[in-house]
């Protein structure tokens, strides 16, 4: 790839995991009854054909990596297993006493946190109670995320036998120097036991999760990394760029910015890591995703059936997600609600019978637009405005605004169509924050995105 374009397309930005992004997010509280009437009203429409979306957050981890930019809560005190899963589960009974009929559960991930700090007993009481009154959807795609050094034989059949497929492994980085700096004490040999083992049992896609741009990380170790990872053959790889944010996150700060590879540096680890998959078959899914042909991913994506939501990308193209758990995300297509953050607060909002979302956001005639246009891209690498429903005043100031990336080879305009070029795949962030019109609006005067690599 042109190094020229990776220095100069390195700036800040959104994931893009909704539109708006978080932090431009209504300021008005979004009430429990609007939230109310925005997931009814999709669901009506939604779930007897494609089903619905569970994400379930899981907290509680017994240390702190601190890497990690997750909403989590550190303890080793496993008496708050019970407890926790209770709630969770009175939370799915608040939405089940309004909705209309049974859902059919369609895509259901586990993440945290660690969801293998619960006991398979303790996972096994959560998962069949959020079916006792759902239907499993004939295609549903159940997955978990799994630390290596907590995941043991009985939580992989466990959960196998509750209709999981789907593994997401933290791998992060193989070298020990490393994994003692940022408090993940784990091996290569955990590593290989949970994917045999997962595999074994009859697990279909296994995925390690590899972070770029962590401290002391060089582009030798990182490349024998990424060698010790095409042994084991995962079916997916997410390679994230480690987003250094310790005025967020305070446990970063066991090391500071001099510990971190610079900007050049870790764009040659990036670099290292893409060339050494892409020379063995895995393929640019989209932002820092890999897969096999082999995997549904891939095939998702030849489709043209790829999505996104707060779960990341995804193969299930469904309008409701409904967030279950402190800090968990609702995407109700025409909104978005988030939970409160802290286990106290989540508790008691439910103890008083309430939904306990505490913020949110309903999209506007334009949001719905740039939402669109940001989704197409991010999944199909392209987007079209045919139709005057597509079109409004802020996709004209984006196509505007992508006249640079256009001259640098990065995508393609005609009339009426916006095509990524194959270079431009790895820019994709930037070329969708062109459409981000409330970033344009209101240009952060402080760091909230991580940088692009």
């Amino acid at each position: 790839m042109n190094t020229q374009l990776l220095q100069k397309y390195n700036v800040p930005g959104p994931r893009y995991t909704s539109y708006p992004t978080v932090p431009y997010w209504d300021k008005t509280p979004l009430t429990e009854t609007r939230w109310k009437d925005l997931v009814k009203d999709i669901f009506e429409i939604s779930n007897t054909s494609e089903g619905i979306s569970l994400y379930i957050h899981l907290p509680y981890c017994e240390s702190l990596c601190t890497y990690c930019g997750c909403n989590t809560r550190i303890t080793v005190n496993h008496k708050v297993e019970q407890p926790y899963i209770a709630a969770v589960l009175k939370e799915w009974q608040l939405y089940l006493d309004f909705l209309p009929n049974r859902p059919q559960i369609r895509e259901l991930h586990l993440g945290g946190g660690t969801p293998t700090f619960f006991s398979p007993e303790n996972l096994r009481t959560l998962i069949s109670g959020l079916f006792e009154k759902a239907d499993i959807h004939p295609n549903h795609e159940f997955g978990f995320e799994a630390h290596p050094a907590s995941t043991t034989d009985a939580h992989l059949q466990t959960l196998f036998e509750l209709g999981f497929r789907r593994i997401s492994i933290g791998v992060q980085d193989f070298n020990p120097v490393i994994l003692d700096l940022i408090n993940r004490p784990q091996t290569y040999e955990q590593v290989k036991h949970v994917t045999e083992k997962a595999r074994e049992i009859g697990y279909t896609s296994v995925n390690y999760d590899l972070v770029y741009g962590l401290p002391r990380q060089q582009v030798e170790g990182m490349t024998q990394t990424i060698g010790e990872v095409i042994q084991l053959r995962p079916d997916r790889i997410a390679l994230y760029s480690y987003a250094h944010v310790p005025w967020v996150k305070p446990g970063q700060r066991k090391f500071t910015e001099a510990d971190l590879p610079d900007a050049a540096k870790k764009l040659a680890i990036y670099e290292a890591c893409r060339n050494a998959l892409e020379s063995v078959g895995y393929h640019d899914i989209g932002m820092d995703h890999f897969s096999l042909k082999t995997d549904t991913l891939y095939q998702a994506l030849e489709d043209k059936k790829l999505h996104r939501n707060f779960m990341g990308y995804t193969t299930t193209q469904t309008r409701l997600l409904v967030g279950l758990g402190v800090s968990a995300i609702g995407d109700c297509w025409w909104g978005y609600g988030q939970n409160e953050k802290t286990v106290e607060k989540y508790y008691e909002r439910l103890n008083a019978n309430e939904l306990p979302i505490f913020r949110g956001h309903v999209l506007t005639r334009e949001d719905l637009i740039l939402r669109r246009h940001i989704l197409q891209l991010m999944c199909h690498f392209e987007t079209t405005w045919f139709d005057s429903k597509d079109q409004c005043q802020a996709l004209y100031e984006a196509l505007a605004r992508l006249e640079e990336p256009e001259k640098d080879g990065l995508v393609s305009i005609e009339p009426y169509h916006l095509k990524v070029t194959p270079e431009g795949r790895s820019f994709i962030r930037n070329i969708s924050m062109a459409f981000d019109a409330r970033l344009w609006g209101d240009i952060p005067q402080t760091a909230i995105f991580s940088q692009t690599f």
